[in-house]
């Protein structure tokens, strides 16, 4: 196998992944410091060091892989959300920018509650995947809001994946790491509310909300993301719905969380910009007062509801 440089594998890799990648040069930077585990400054000192084997091996198949379609985050099993490193793997969503405006909502209106009352706040973070939400939401209240062990709430991580479960259960463990922390998380698999059991003050939740035939389409480039995590037409059998709105698994769990929100709750819910009015309009119909929030790029994409 011929020997490269750092420099020359860049420039290598750049043009493979041309026609293939919208961000070529972006893809090969992170494979590089993935592999050396070194920043952008320390890769850029060490431009002309000779690539060791193991690694250049890695590194060809890596963008052997991404020209398949297969996105950059799986193919380094690592994805940085709310300044976290994440495990990421086809079994989970990978954590889009826009979720963290569902967090930083979710951390506002916790944080405010938790100031407003003594007792212990509990939180369903449902259909969790990853566990981004939830953990970046638990951790934020205590390394930033300082809330002291005792005072932060408990979360209970609902997923109808066992194998996205496992994805979560690695990252509280990574990302949380004390056991006062992993203390207050549960997991728990479940069809959004079948097996959950308790009240909660906030239901937090990226629910799959992808029209049927957006989420075939999408697919077709090989990013090979779980379709049970994005196809919002299923409904609670599992079956499709013929109304290709992406609102089945919605509508049904704003339904439940009538049942399961506490008092006064909240759910704080992310929408695709073409159902977000829908789904406002839907959670009206059963009582809640709702409010929609806007992502990074000015699109509707975070929908309030409280009862």
């Amino acid at each position: 196998m011929p020997s490269f440089t750092i420099r020359q594998f860049k420039n290598y890799a750049v043009k493979e992944l041309e026609g293939f990648s919208v961000s070529p040069e972006l893809d090969v930077q992170v494979f590089l410091q993935h592999a050396f585990n070194f920043d952008k400054t320390h890769l850029l000192l060490a431009s002309d060091e000779i690539i060791p084997k193991k690694h250049l091996l890695w590194l060809k198949e890596a963008v052997n892989k991404r020209k398949t379609g297969l996105p950059v985050a799986y193919i380094t099993g690592i994805k940085e959300f709310y300044g976290y490193e994440f495990i990421v793997s086809p079994d989970v969503l990978i954590p889009k920018p826009d979720t963290e405006i569902l967090v930083d909502h979710a951390v506002r209106q916790i944080m405010d509650k938790i100031r407003r009352t003594e007792r212990i706040l509990c939180i369903c973070d449902m259909c969790t995947g990853s566990g981004c939400i939830a953990v970046s939401v638990l951790k934020t209240l205590s390394e930033k809001y300082k809330v002291e062990d005792e005072a932060l709430p408990v979360f209970t991580l609902a997923d109808i994946s066992e194998k996205a479960l496992e994805v979560a259960r690695k990252n509280t463990t990574n990302v949380l790491k004390t056991p006062s922390l992993l203390q207050k998380i549960r997991f728990i698999r479940s069809n959004l509310f079948e097996n959950v059991t308790g009240s909660f003050d906030f239901i937090i939740t990226n629910p799959p909300y992808i029209p049927h035939s957006m989420v075939v389409e999408l697919l077709k480039d090989g990013r090979n993301e779980p379709p049970l995590a994005l196809d919002g037409d299923v409904t609670l059998e599992g079956e499709l719905t013929s109304k290709d709105d992406g609102m089945e698994v919605i509508r049904n769990l704003i339904e439940q969380s009538t049942v399961y929100l506490s008092p006064g709750g909240t759910v704080l819910m992310e929408t695709g910009e073409y159902n977000a009015g829908k789904t406002s309009d839907f959670a009206r119909k059963y009582g809640f007062k709702t409010a929609v929030y806007k992502d990074l790029e000015g699109q509707p994409r975070v929908v309030e509801m409280k009862l």
